[in-house]
């Protein structure tokens, strides 16, 4: 699967997008991740990308120009269909886990537009973005930090990611509800021990207790989700 960011900031998707389990695979090819400086499709000597917003208000917006010419060239090389655009921002529809699970299945090319300062000229909203993201009902400094948060989300559903490929089917909301509570080695640390069912064996009843754990902590921590 392929994307491509276009961002103010590269090195902070570079350094996100270079570790563990997403740097693993790349080198496999499962993933092919290109990040963009959007300063390069600038039109003047300053490499200018915002501008002061008409109507005045506080900060900088970005300019169509830059943004329309970068994804025009993406798509003029693509190799198929021409790849959606999603814009991150905090005015977007919310990150779920579906959505990651729809474009995973996917796997197509997505160009990923990252805003920053007080976000995009509307219009590359208007006419050239597909879909608007948030991940979150918060504000962050730009937008590369959610692309990377945004391709994770994506790339840990597509299969030969993980290295187990039970665990993205065992993670929160991957059935509607949080995941319950997990223990590992020792039994007994300070007193504390590992809940008996867990060493019983019974596989049967171990799923049993962990569903059950998982409505309990939804029931506590997400009652909205059992709705």
């Amino acid at each position: 699967m392929r994307f491509d960011i276009l961002t103010l900031f590269p090195a902070i998707c570079e350094g996100a997008l270079g570790e563990s389990i997403i740097k693993r695979a790349r080198e496999k090819g499962l993933l092919d991740i290109r990040i963009h400086n959007l300063r390069q499709w600038a039109a003047d000597k300053h490499a200018t990308t915002d501008d002061t917003p008409y109507g005045g208000g506080q900060g900088m917006v970005m300019k169509c120009e830059p943004i329309f010419a970068a994804v025009e060239e993406i798509n003029a090389a693509a190799l198929a269909s021409a790849p959606r655009v999603i814009y991150l921002s905090p005015g977007g529809r919310p990150l779920t886990h579906a959505i990651a699970a729809s474009h995973a299945a996917g796997r197509g090319h997505l160009i990923l537009l990252c805003g920053h300062y007080e976000g995009v000229d509307h219009r590359v909203i208007e006419h050239l973005v597909d879909d608007e993201i948030s991940i979150g009902d918060y504000v962050l400094t730009n937008g590369a930090l959610a692309a990377a948060v945004f391709i994770d989300a994506v790339a840990r559903l597509i299969p030969g990611v993980l290295g187990d490929e039970n665990s993205a089917a065992q993670d929160s909301f991957a059935h509607g509800l949080l995941e319950g509570p997990q223990y590992t080695r020792p039994v007994d640390f300070r007193g504390w021990r590992v809940p008996e069912i867990l060493l019983s064996g019974n596989h049967a009843q171990i799923a049993q207790w962990r569903a059950a754990q998982a409505l309990e902590k939804t029931r506590q921590v997400r009652p909205d989700l059992l709705e």
